[in-house]
C-alpha cells in the first residue's frame, strides 16, 4: 500500500502523527494472518447475505485510524456506520467499560437490576428535547428500538397503523423492513411484511418532490388508505441515513407535528444514525424545534458498545404493562457504563460544536475539490453538521446517478488508505461519518486522499 501513496500523502501522514502527539499504537499479535486468508475463511463460514464494504480485516484502531491484520493503516471516515462519534477506543469509554466488567457483566435487568441502567435512562431523559417528563427503555440494537417504539405507540393509542417514508431505513427485522423504504438489498424476496404499514413520499429536490407535494401525498394517503383514526404513529429520520443523508426540511417536520396533534397520532423520530452529536445537536430533530413523542437511539450512544433505546414521554412509555418491554440483554451493564462515559465525552470534548465546525470544513473542501477535479460530476453536497454526503452524477445536465463512479472512488480511496461508505437510493452518494474526535491533520489527510481517489476513479472510468 505504501507504494501507492504519493510523497505528498506520506508527508501528511507524518504531520498527522506529530500533530496527535503519538506514533501509531503497536500491532496486536495476529499470528501472521492476511486479509486474503481471512476472507477465504469468512466465505466458508459466514453467509453471503452478510455483506462487507471492504475486503480488509481489522487488527487494531485508535480514534479515527485503523490498522488491518497486514499492518496497513487507514483513516476511518465511516466510524462503524456512525457508531464512533467519540472515536475508536475513546479512553474514557474503554475505562468505564473495564471498570464495570470488573464488577459484573450481566444479570438481566429483568431479574436483578443495576444502577447504570437507571443512570443512563435519567441522562437520556434529560437530554431529549421537550419539557414533558420522559422515560427510557434500553435494548440492544437499533431495529429492536424501532420495533419497541411501534409496540409502545400501538398500545398507547389503541391503533395499528404506522406511516413511514420513501427512502427510509429503520432496520432488517420483518417489522422494520416493512417500514424501510428501499427494496434492494434489504427487502428483496423477504416479504410479505406486517400489515398496517403505509408509505408516504419523502420531500426530495432531486426527485422533484417539494414539501408541499410530500404533504399532499401524505394527506391523500390518509384519504385513500391510512385512516387517521387508525394510525398510531408517523416515523421519520430527521436526516435520511441509508436513503442518502437527506435532511428533512424543517417545514416538513413542523407540518408533521401539526398533523399528528390534529389526529392524535404519535411522532417518532428515528435518531439511530443522526443522534449524539452527529449533526451538531444531541438529536437532529432539535434543529427544527419540533419535539417528537418518541425517539429511537443507538449507534454512537455507547461509543462502540451494542446498546439502543427508546426515549419517550412518560405517560406514553407507561402505557405498556409490566413484562411488555425488555429483553435478556437489553441495557447490558457494560454498554450502559460505556454510554454514560461517551455522553460525558461528547460534552467535555465539545463535540457538538466540533461537529458544526467539521461540517463547515467538509463542505468547503468538497466544494473546492468538486470545482477543481470534478466540476460536472458532483451534483450535491448536503447534510447537517458533520452528517454530510457527496452525490455523484454522470453529468449536471442529466443529473443521472453515477453509482459506478461512487464505487470507484471508494475502491481507490481504500487503496490509498481511506475507508469510505456509499449510501442513497441509487448508491451514488458517499457519506461522512468520521469520528468527531479526529484531529484536523487526520481530517485533512483524509480529504487529500479523497481528492486523489476521485481523480483516480475519473481517470479509470475514462479509459
Amino acid at each position: 500500500m505504501a507504494d501507492s501513496i504519493s510523497a505528498f500523502m506520506q508527508g501528511i501522514i507524518q504531520m498527522a502523527n506529530v500533530a496527535t502527539g503519538k506514533a501509531p499504537p503497536p500491532a496486536f499479535q495476529t499470528g501472521g494472518q492476511t486479509n486474503a486468508a481471512l476472507l477465504s475463511r469468512r466465505e466458508a463460514a459466514v453467509p453471503r447475505g452478510v455483506a462487507s464494504a471492504t475486503p480488509v480485516f481489522a487488527d487494531h484502531a485508535e480514534n479515527a485510524e485503523l490498522w488491518d491484520v497486514e499492518g496497513n493503516r487507514y483513516i476511518d471516515f465511516v466510524g462503524g456506520i456512525a457508531v464512533l462519534n467519540t472515536g475508536h477506543r475513546h479512553p474514557d469509554v474503554v475505562a468505564a467499560a473495564r471498570a464495570q466488567e470488573d464488577r459484573f457483566t450481566h444479570t438481566s435487568f429483568q431479574v436483578v437490576q443495576y444502577e447504570p441502567y437507571v443512570a443512563l435512562a435519567e441522562r437520556l431523559n434529560a437530554l431529549a428535547p421537550g419539557d414533558d417528563p420522559k422515560k427510557t427503555l434500553l435494548v440492544t440494537t437499533g431495529a429492536e428500538a424501532v420495533e419497541n417504539a411501534v409496540k409502545i405507540a400501538r398500545v398507547a393509542t389503541g391503533r395499528p397503523g404506522i406511516i413511514a417514508f420513501g427512502g427510509a431505513y429503520h432496520g432488517r427485522t420483518l417489522m422494520t423492513l416493512g417500514l424501510t423504504g428501499k427494496v434492494s438489498p434489504y427487502k428483496t424476496d423477504v416479504g410479505p411484511f406486517p400489515a398496517d404499514i403505509f408509505r408516504a413520499p419523502f420531500p426530495s429536490t432531486r426527485d422533484g418532490i417539494s414539501v408541499a407535494d410530500a404533504l399532499t401525498g401524505l394527506r391523500n394517503l390518509m384519504l385513500t388508505d391510512a385512516q387517521p383514526e387508525r394510525v398510531a404513529a408517523i416515523i421519520i429520520e430527521p436526516v435520511l441515513g441509508e436513503g442518502g443523508y437527506l435532511p428533512v426540511p424543517f417545514e416538513m417536520l413542523r407540518a408533521l407535528r401539526g398533523l399528528c396533534d390534529a389526529h392524535g397520532i404519535l411522532l417518532i423520530a428515528d435518531e439511530i444514525q443522526a443522534g449524539f452529536g452527529r449533526t451538531g445537536t444531541w438529536f437532529a430533530i432539535e434543529h427544527s424545534g419540533v419535539v417528537p413523542d418518541l425517539i429511537t437511539v443507538a449507534k454512537s450512544m455507547a461509543g462502540g458498545y451494542p446498546l439502543a433505546g427508546v426515549i419517550g414521554r412518560a405517560d406514553i412509555m407507561d402505557k405498556m404493562p409490566p413484562g411488555g418491554l425488555g429483553g435478556t440483554y437489553g441495557g447490558n451493564p457494560v454498554a450502559c457504563a460505556a454510554a454514560l462515559a461517551a455522553i460525558d465525552a461528547i460534552e467535555s470534548d465539545g463535540l457538538l460544536a466540533r461537529s458544526t465546525a467539521l461540517g463547515a470544513h467538509f463542505r468547503d473542501r468538497f466544494a473546492d475539490i468538486a470545482a477543481r477535479v470534478a466540476p460536472d460530476r458532483i451534483w450535491d453536497i448536503r447534510g447537517l453538521g458533520a452528517m454530510l454526503a457527496v452525490e455523484f452524477v454522470t453529468d449536471h445536465d442529466s443529473a443521472e446517478p453515477d453509482a459506478a463512479l461512487t464505487r470507484a472512488v471508494c475502491a481507490h480511496a481504500l487503496q490509498r488508505g481511506l475507508i469510505l461508505l456509499s449510501c442513497g437510493m441509487h448508491g451514488n452518494a458517499i457519506r461522512v461519518m468520521v469520528p468527531l474526535t479526529a484531529s484536523d491533520a487526520i481530517i485533512d489527510e483524509g480529504l487529500a486522499i479523497f481528492e486523489a481517489a476521485l481523480a483516480d476513479a475519473l481517470a479509470e472510468l475514462a479509459e
